[in-house]
């Protein structure tokens, strides 16, 4: 096979997943091997990092399979981000779990800097609020967790990485530490003016700078395969970004006014800026990517979308996540049923991490298809929530949504999604589009492609869903969500 193909793993929370890309921009094949998730303690989330490896070299061998003789062009990597783990550089051997973005066990920490006046210089440098979901704070407590742990990481003999970093020292046989500016802006000690580590932001969390990865363009040649196993040695590693921002790219939202939704175990929404900007509700400001200069984004982040979808499966006994839009297409109506996912609390525009979840307006006729169908369009309000504050933060009117993700495949939602937005909803056909995101950037490092505008032309399918219900009926919806959003905010 003389025709170039790139190879993109994903590393998700709930799964590593991996797509053959050919030169035409097409997923040619791909797999998926899940991954498990440990709640040791109420708030607390984490996994094992060398299952992370593990699967995605696993599904890096399925999706090979029949293409043994393909001519690997590049390797590219996206991930779950703010996950984070600490391992030996002499071994790699992690020293304690991998701490997903999900987790609050860095909560007492972070409350002391906000105690301390610290919220507005952190946000002012890194455009993130104070929050236990960002890797500062989770890196922060692995070190006080390890014997001698900030001893040992200002000695040089520790490596602190978001997952792209952990993949990368596994790709390259332990050659190379270093990460790119997406994961690095989600961790709270990178400044997006300078686009650097920062000293201040070092001192504040307590992580020695001997500990951090080398920061690097999103499309850029990282370094070789060394031995990992599934792949022969010698293939670029040519790309690594966060995965809501892989998704973006995935879509060629290059655009300012482009906006996309991600739906997964959480949810994120994204729009590219030229320039940094500070929300005024409740939203988070990062690098969308770094190819040819830095693209920014204004995001919002949702904890629990399709993790709500998949929790509720599990309270009704049911066989498998599906089984929810089965159970939800039983009725035609919400009968006054609302969920509010705040599982792990709530994320934008609420930020609020001591939020509950809440079924509110329970009835005796309430059945399991009311709460089913409540927590379908649980995700479509949350996401309603973050879109309004974006369009108000942005001063741009947006027009369509982009959407991807698993959840996305739900017609039921996609629809719904459409008529609380009262806008269209256009959703990818692609099944993973934050690996095809990478895949452009790696295709774009190594000369697959010459150009942004060449990637913008590639066959994109897609699917397209208009706004049908009326005003007074979207009105009413909208104002008995936020009644319950009210009620489980932890002020009240």
């Amino acid at each position: 096979m003389d025709d170039p193909f790139i190879l993109a793993i994903d590393q998700g929370t709930s799964s590593s997943k991996v797509s053959l890309v050919n030169a035409a921009g097409v997923v040619v094949r791909e797999s998926a091997h899940p991954v498990h998730v440990r709640y040791p303690q109420p708030g607390w989330v984490e996994q094992d990092p060398a299952e992370l490896w593990e699967t995605a070299c696993a599904a890096m061998q399925d999706a090979l399979h029949g293409y043994q003789d393909a001519r690997l062009a590049a390797v590219a990597v996206t991930n779950q981000r703010e996950s984070t783990l600490v391992w030996e550089r002499k071994t790699g051997r992690p020293l304690g779990p991998c701490i997903t973005w999900q987790c609050h066990r860095s909560a007492p920490f972070i409350a002391r800097l906000r105690e301390d006046g610290l919220e507005e210089r952190v946000r002012s440098k890194t455009g993130l609020t104070l929050d236990p979901m960002f890797a500062a704070g989770k890196a922060r407590w692995l070190l006080d967790h390890i014997a001698d742990g900030k001893v040992r990481a200002e000695s040089g003999e520790l490596c602190f990485g978001t997952v792209d970093a952990w993949m990368l020292w596994n790709l390259s046989g332990g050659a190379v530490h270093a990460c790119d500016m997406t994961n690095a802006s989600r961790t709270q000690l990178f400044n997006l003016h300078t686009l650097d580590w920062d000293d201040e932001l070092i001192e504040i969390f307590g992580i020695p700078r001997a500990i951090l990865p080398a920061v690097y363009p999103s499309g850029f040649v990282y370094g070789h395969t060394r031995q990992p196993g599934a792949l022969p040695e010698g293939v670029p590693i040519a790309a690594m970004i966060g995965d809501s921002h892989g998704a973006l790219f995935g879509h060629a939202g290059f655009l300012p006014g482009t906006i996309k939704a991600t739906y997964g175990t959480g949810s994120s929404l994204m729009m590219p800026m030229p320039r940094p900007i500070l929300s005024r509700h409740g939203l988070s400001t990062s690098i969308a990517w770094n190819y040819q200069g830095a693209t920014y984004a204004l995001e919002g982040n949702i904890y629990a979308t399709g993790a709500a979808v998949e929790w509720l499966y599990r309270f009704l006994g049911l066989q498998a996540p599906g089984e929810i839009e089965d159970l939800a297409g039983q009725v035609t109506h919400h009968e006054g049923l609302y969920f509010v996912p705040a599982l792990v609390g709530l994320g934008a525009p609420y930020w609020d991490m001591h939020a509950r979840g809440l079924l509110v307006g329970i009835t005796l006729g309430t059945t399991a298809a009311h709460a089913a169908r409540a927590a379908v369009e649980a995700i479509a309000y949350q996401i309603h929530d973050v879109f309004t504050a974006m369009q108000s933060d942005s001063g741009q009117s947006l027009s369509v949504l982009l959407a991807d993700g698993g959840a996305s495949r739900n017609d039921f939602l996609m629809q719904f999604q459409a008529d609380i937005l009262d806008l269209p909803v256009v959703r990818s056909q692609i099944s993973d589009l934050s690996a095809l995101g990478a895949a452009y950037l790696a295709g774009l490092a190594t000369g697959v492609w010459s150009s942004l505008d060449q990637v913008q032309n590639l066959f994109r399918p897609h699917d397209r869903f208009e706004p049908h219900m009326p005003a007074s009926q979207r009105a009413a919806l909208l104002e008995g969500w936020r009644d319950a959003v009210r009620r489980s905010l932890s002020a009240l």
